[in-house]
């Protein structure tokens, strides 16, 4: 599985229901691989009119043992098998068998049916291409993009990322919750896996193979270019990226003191003016919340209450 795919949730009892309109059969696979890493299936039903052919055949629902139910098309511009499908999953539901639900289909009539069984404390897993429109998505406590992720599992390496994120969440909000994290600590240094499971809680679709990767960590090298990934005891951390180094900035702290005739007398307004200088400064980015804090680091200057001077 994906890096930030996992989630800290015991193996549950799910009831797998597949919308054969809907769902491409080359998807049977990828479904019961994704499925395993969240639950056992109870169930495992597929919904279609085998009177038509739909690409699921015998030979695959033997494989991965799914009980077919027909469906014929009672009356034309109806769809009989989703009603199907909403029936059965409420007689599962009140049956107390399972804990959670997969629901396999792009559709987004199924948004409200996804809905319903979390306001019954479901956990609802969802799984459709990446067209799949967000209201059904973000129903779902847990959304894959079966083609993405399909297609990412076949490479053997990382990529440069996929040209169908059509309705998959946006590198730029991702990029903004992992900034307000950063900017919420207080050394400007969070932990990876904490980033990664408030992605997981806030963007139910958010997977790194999404966007054509499998570490969570190379996606942000290489796709939010003011996050920064180090390394400290062998432990992955995400703190902003600045060209702006600690010593260039107290250079230019020294020269504002220097042109004040050697001491500035309100902390405030050195603050002031390196912000004017540096619109992009964040004192977080070097371990600091406070700019006294921040001063008081430097070798070259000396800080005493309010009043700042340079070291003699």
């Amino acid at each position: 599985m994906a890096e930030t795919t996992e989630i800290n949730i015991e193996k549950m009892q799910l009831a797998v229901l597949i919308d054969a309109d809907n769902i491409s059969s080359k998807y049977a696979a990828t479904i019961f691989e994704e499925m395993e890493n969240y639950g056992l299936s109870t169930y495992r039903r597929i919904y279609g009119n085998w009177s038509k052919g739909n690409g699921w055949t015998e030979g695959i629902l033997l494989e991965h043992s799914i009980m077919p139910v027909q469906q014929f098309s009672y009356t034309t511009g109806k769809n009989a098998t989703d009603m199907a499908m909403v029936i059965d999953a409420m007689d599962i539901l009140y049956k107390n068998k399972v804990q959670g639900f997969c629901l396999v289909t792009s559709d987004s009539d199924f948004t409200r049916l996804a809905m319903r069984l979390r306001e019954e404390n479901m956990f609802v897993l969802g799984m459709g291409e990446s067209k799949t429109p967000q209201a059904l998505t973000r129903a779902c406590n847990k959304f894959i993009h079966l083609n993405l992720v399909a297609e990412q599992n076949k490479s053997t390496g990382e990529s440069e990322g996929s040209a169908e994120e059509q309705n998959v969440t946006s590198i730029a909000e991702v990029r903004q919750v992992i900034l307000t994290l950063i900017n919420q600590d207080d050394e400007g240094l969070v932990d990876l896996a904490q980033i990664g499971n408030r992605l997981n809680e806030k963007f139910s679709d958010f997977d790194v193979r999404n966007y054509g990767y499998f570490k969570l960590s190379t996606f942000i090298g290489e796709k939010i270019s003011d996050v920064q990934v180090v390394k400290i005891d062998n432990q992955l951390y995400a703190k902003r990226q600045s060209s702006l180094t600690k010593e260039e900035l107290e250079r230019e702290i020294c020269r504002m003191i220097e042109k004040s005739g050697g001491v500035i007398d309100n902390l405030s307004t050195l603050n002031d003016e390196l912000h004017k200088r540096y619109r992009q400064l964040d004192l977080k980015e070097f371990g600091y919340s406070r700019i006294s804090s921040f001063l008081r680091s430097l070798k070259s200057v000396t800080v005493r209450e309010n009043k700042v001077t340079l070291k003699k």
